[in-house]
């Protein structure tokens, strides 16, 4: 293999890396909410505390993370 095809790779691999890393921080940075937006009801507070970020209540995101 030519270095020049290797240093694209690189390249592409560490550019991927890097989109990759950035959609999960701003994820985790995005703010949640007060109410589930799969069934309405409040965002538990220990859980808002915990996970800033959450947008659904513990059953509705157990729900979904095993539709997955």
């Amino acid at each position: 293999m030519n270095e020049r095809f290797l240093d694209q790779a690189e390249r592409a691999v560490e550019a991927e890396r890097a989109r990759a890393v950035q959609q999960v921080t701003n994820a985790v940075a995005g703010a949640g909410r007060k109410d589930c937006r799969d069934c309405g009801d409040e965002i538990e507070p220990k859980r808002r505390a915990a996970a800033p970020f959450a947008v659904r209540c513990v059953a509705c995101q157990q729900v979904a993370e095993r539709a997955v």
